[in-house]
């Protein structure tokens, strides 16, 4: 009885450990999260910043919006075809 109370205690204090070690590791990146949205939030004051940020947003909007545009010219092509 002894040993089995003491293996429940072991198993009980090693998984508080564990736990405690996941707990840590979610706080940390939390809180770098919120650093960064912070940083972010700063940067956008700048306006030359905020131009360059949303001149790179709508470049990468205009990119995928021709990729999609081939994908569809090639299903038209195919679809031609047969």
């Amino acid at each position: 009885m002894t040993d089995f109370l003491k293996k429940a205690f072991k198993d009980m204090k090693e998984s508080a450990k564990a736990q405690h070690e996941v707990d840590k590791a979610n706080f940390q990146a939390a809180k770098a999260e919120a650093r960064a949205q912070w940083e972010e939030a700063k940067a956008m004051s700048k306006p030359e910043r905020r131009k360059d940020i949303l001149q790179a947003q709508r470049d990468q909007q205009i990119e995928e919006a021709n990729k999609r545009k081939e994908a569809a010219q090639a299903r038209i092509d195919v679809a031609k075809v047969k």
